[in-house]
């Protein structure tokens, strides 16, 4: 008689038992394919792979370079072959590296012996030895991770970012001279321009990308406490610092040359706190952009067969906005988080970091989501102008500040009667409309210089916005 399914404690069928692998997060579930590039970089399979690839290259490193006495410099094909098994990695080589874990009760132990298993078929079994080589695991992880984060920041992270931010910067140009009615505290204020007002978010989050641009990507290999003791000991003619130095940087990384066992991860600190920035401007340009299609600015494109609400069939919500902030969110808590806790280590060495950096893929995971939502609903935008011109026209009590401006300079070039002109100003216009007609006749009672009369008597709401167009150039 066949098992009888499992079940949960309520009677359930159990989904955890199902054949197929249910995925418990929505990174692996639902938003997968939005975040997929970053397996190759931050899951724990990308992360195996990159510690092949460290073991091999240090393998590598020690024998091109005569580090131990009885090597020598492989050929060709024998360091071809040592990195066919990291271009190689696949699910099959998850699966065994998986199955020695499960002996050895140790990842990184399970990596050397997976590469150890290899070396006959490459004629090296006689250099078994050289692989791990002076290491402790934590040589082998901090570059790894490093790798890993690295690729992923190049790779995936900054190339869709910095799309965004080019997304949001032509939309800037393409409506640079289009007139806007800003809202200080929420209030009608002097205008700008829309394409002005998306350049500086797009400015904000630019200045973050060239941060992140710039970052240094540290790594370490010294051993157990970070002082080349296992190395000197059985190699004491060997210059360790040089050999280290240069397999570092070898990989393309910086090396640190002060670390206890671990290397102080300050580095990663430092990126996932811009990161989280980022990730908060980006956020304030979902709440911003969400308000101005509350209030008719943006009018959402329908998509066909979409539906809004369950329950009113004419709404379009701003849902990537919605989407997007939630993940923008829960992206920089764990950001703050990893940063936080990656800077301490106990004396020289505890597992706390560990266990932390294995969440390292969630958090880039869900900014990647945002990101992607984000892209996704500023493409699906119109610019509502008409909307924009009507909200000008409602308001000509903003002409305030320029009457009361005008008239300082005025007073300060010897115009008499321009006496208390905030006072003036602030009686005529605080707490209620003024349209067109009155403001032009108060301009008209006011005894300005014919040209600063005929100069205030044409501006309009639409046109007080200074040099707001011409400052979208500055984006480049």
């Amino acid at each position: 008689m066949a098992d009888s399914p499992a079940r949960t404690p309520s009677g359930r069928l159990s989904l955890a038992t199902s054949d197929e692998p249910i995925a418990l997060g929505p990174l692996d579930g639902r938003y997968r394919p939005a975040v997929a590039p970053l397996v190759d970089y931050l899951s724990e399979a990308a992360l195996n792979r990159d510690r092949v690839a460290v073991e091999v290259e240090w393998f590598i490193h020690l024998a091109r370079n005569s580090v131990l006495p009885g090597t020598h410099p492989l050929t060709a094909e024998q360091e071809e072959g040592l990195r066919r098994i990291v271009t190689e990695f696949d699910a099959v080589s998850v699966r065994e590296l998986a199955e020695i874990e499960a002996v050895t009760v140790h990842d990184v132990k399970a990596v050397e012996y997976f590469i150890g298993r290899r070396l006959e078929n490459l004629e090296l079994g006689e250099f078994t030895a050289l692989v791990h080589f002076g290491c402790t695991s934590e040589d082998i992880n901090n570059l790894s991770y490093a790798l890993g984060v690295k690729g992923a920041v190049e790779h995936v992270w900054l190339p869709a970012a910095r799309a965004l931010v080019e997304q949001i910067a032509q939309m800037a140009r393409e409506n640079r001279d289009v007139p806007m009615l800003s809202r200080t505290h929420g209030q009608p204020a002097t205008p700008t321009s829309l394409g002005k007002e998306l350049a500086v978010m797009a400015h904000r989050l630019g200045r973050q990308l060239d941060r992140i641009g710039r970052t240094e990507f540290l790594g370490k290999i010294n051993g157990a406490t970070g002082d080349f003791a296992a190395h000197v000991a059985s190699v004491p003619s060997a210059d360790w610092q040089h050999v280290s130095k240069s397999f570092v940087e070898g990989l393309g990384l910086t090396w640190n040359p002060l670390t206890t066992q671990i290397e102080s991860h300050d580095w990663q600190a430092e990126l996932y706190a811009d990161i989280a920035r980022f990730n908060r401007i980006l956020h304030n340009v979902c709440t911003d952009v969400w308000s101005y299609i509350s209030i008719g600015y943006f009018a959402q494109i329908p998509v066909a067969g979409a539906t809004g609400s369950s329950t009113m069939p004419h709404k379009v919500n701003p849902i990537r906005f919605e989407n997007a902030e939630a993940n923008l969110e829960i992206s920089s808590a764990l950001l703050d988080a990893l940063g936080a806790t990656l800077v301490t280590s106990r004396w020289q060495r505890d597992l706390t970091d560990s266990s932390s950096q294995r969440n390292i893929g969630v958090a880039f995971g869900h900014s990647i989501l945002a990101i992607s939502n984000v892209a996704r609903g500023l493409a699906g935008l119109d610019v509502a102008e008409g909307t924009l011109a009507a909200d000008l026209d409602q308001n000509w009590e903003v002409l305030a500040e320029a009457i009361q401006m005008v008239m300082r300079a005025e007073a300060i070039a010897g115009v008499p009667g321009m006496d208390n002109p905030y006072e003036r100003l602030k009686e005529l216009t605080r707490g209620h409309r003024v349209d067109a007609a009155r403001m032009k006749e108060f301009v008209s009672e006011l005894g300005l210089s014919a040209e600063a009369e005929a100069r205030l008597l044409a501006l309009t709401p639409a046109t007080y916005n200074g040099i707001a167009g011409r400052l979208v150039d500055h984006l480049g």
